[in-house]
């Protein structure tokens, strides 16, 4: 596999975690610059890891996992965003907001972001003979995507401030559902 192809695997796999990196970014109110590296690193090094974690499990996890990755996801994803779409209309400002940079909510938004990078890491180690080059470039083009992310959030977020918590909310439910419905059908 050569880099460009490597590159390209890169991207279409960090583009679950832009969504979520937007909608971060769309609704922090402070330490734009530390969230989002805090954010771009857990990111970049789930995605990092996860290919790697799957190029050692070896091809028989594949059929164990492919039969339920899409359930988690969408579980993972859709009760974060449902929490965050809740918030944004019922819970009063002195309430306690939802915070993409909570160390458990970073951890599962990590993961469910990464698990089709296990999967890829599988493929990748039949594909490649060096998969270390190739979850370097994964975790690098994924840090530095998600960080874009979520300056853009910030941008954006300016323009519209108080409910576009729930607008991250419909991203997060909606990736989950685009995966659920990808893997049903």
């Amino acid at each position: 596999m050569n880099i460009t192809e490597t590159f390209l695997i890169a991207v279409a796999l960090s583009m679950d975690a832009l969504a979520v990196s937007i909608a971060s970014g769309i609704i922090l109110k402070k330490s734009k610059l530390k969230n989002a590296l805090k954010i771009a690193f857990f990111f970049g090094i789930f995605q990092l890891l996860m290919p790697l974690v799957g190029a050692f499990a070896g091809t028989f996890m594949k059929d164990l996992i492919a039969a339920f990755d899409h359930w988690v996801i969408f579980a993972i994803l859709a009760a974060t965003g449902g929490k965050m779409i809740y918030e944004a209309f019922i819970i009063k400002e002195e309430e306690e907001k939802f915070d993409p940079t909570n160390l458990k909510t970073l951890l599962f938004l990590s993961v469910a972001t990464s698990i089709d990078a296990f999967a890829v890491g599988i493929s990748l180690s039949l594909l490649s003979n060096s998969i270390y080059m190739a979850v370097i470039i994964i975790g690098v083009i994924t840090f530095l995507i998600c960080f874009i992310g979520v300056m853009v959030g910030d941008f954006i977020g300016h323009f519209f401030e108080e409910k576009i918590e729930a607008l991250g909310g419909l991203i997060l439910v909606g990736i989950g559902v685009k995966i659920l419905v990808q893997h049903i059908f």
